[in-house]
């Protein structure tokens, strides 16, 4: 569907993108991360045509979006993080023109637009004003002009930046819909909203993608051995003493608990090891009860910090800074 290959973008001596190159199956919502200046939105201009690479190629269903720009484009919709709307057309004015732009054929176009109009729920504005709308709706309008010639790929640069928490949930659920027929490429800042949207997060820092993977499956890559919280009711010395001697145990540190008498314990163990069980016959043996006991997880928001985390070398973020297909 779209093959980014060893893209290189400078602007003068600064190195927005660093050779960056991956692949996008078809039929999927992938969600595109980095911190400010990672190369994001530069690498997304240079996918939809609006700006030209340095350096390597980028093929839309096979055609390059230099060579063959018509072709590639045509298969391509995007919601910049502006949308670009004409603010003195009304809603339907402006989907029109976009039609006319798009070379939709006439006998189509009245069919689309009020197609996509209800799905981008759209309709009751249509004879308004564009500036008068609230930043939600003209939110939606991008969409529709995005959506519209049903393009195989739909961008959305921070699509729901600025939005109220009514108005991002909404946005979302209509980016659910479109994933049902569409690819669509996703940059949001809001991880929640990726995690909960996207079947595939690609991780861009420094323009390197440094991973890509299911939201399960990155936090997984992270996690390495597993760390359990418990809250014990007993001494430090008596709990240091009981696990000292347990096997499986890789590393814990102790501290006063919140509640009287307790110790709070985070321990860290081997991932193919279940300690739990031990754990609990353990401490219940040396008559030091367990008050509560959570199994830690990273988030995503832990996986994004250390994955984009300036100070660490590739290896320290786990050798996941290679080249990936998706």
């Amino acid at each position: 569907m779209i093959e980014v290959e060893n893209l290189v973008k400078r602007y003068g001596d600064h190195l927005a993108v660093d050779h960056l190159s991956f692949h996008v199956e078809p039929g999927k919502i992938y969600g595109f991360l980095g911190p400010n200046g990672a190369g994001k939105s530069t690498t997304m201009n240079i996918m939809t045509g609006y700006i030209a690479a340095t350096e390597g190629t980028v093929k839309i269903n096979g055609h390059d979006i230099i060579k063959d720009a018509e072709e590639a484009k045509k298969c391509i919709g995007y919601l910049p993080e502006i949308p670009p709307l004409y603010q003195d057309m009304t809603v339907r004015e402006y989907l029109h023109f976009v039609a006319e732009l798009k070379k939709i054929p006439k006998s189509e176009r009245e069919t689309q637009l009020r197609e996509i109009m209800d799905l981008t729920m759209i309709t009751d504005m249509e004879g308004r004003l564009i500036k008068n709308l609230s930043k939600g709706y003209k939110q939606r309008v991008g969409l529709a002009q995005a959506v519209l010639g049903y393009p195989e790929v739909i961008i959305l640069d921070e699509p729901t930046v600025g939005l109220d928490p009514k108005q991002i949930i909404e946005i979302r659920d209509l980016i659910k819909k479109l994933g049902e027929k569409h690819t669509v490429i996703l940059s949001s800042h809001i991880l929640s909203e990726v995690q909960a949207v996207c079947d595939e997060i690609m991780i861009i820092s420094k323009g390197h993608l440094v991973a890509c993977d299911t939201p399960e499956g990155l936090t997984g890559l992270m996690n390495g051995n597993v760390q359990i919280e418990l809250t014990i009711l007993g001494s430090k010395e008596q709990v240091e003493e009981v696990l000292s001697g347990m096997e499986h145990l890789q590393a814990f540190s102790l501290k006063e608990g919140n509640e009287a008498d307790c110790v709070k314990a985070v321990i860290e163990s081997e991932a193919e090891v279940d300690i739990r069980t031990n754990l609990f016959y353990t401490l219940a043996k040396a008559k030091l009860p367990i008050m509560s006991m959570t199994r830690l997880e990273k988030s995503l928001e832990d996986v994004f910090l250390e994955l984009t985390d300036s100070n660490k070398t590739a290896e320290e973020k786990g050798g996941v800074e290679d080249d990936s297909n998706l």
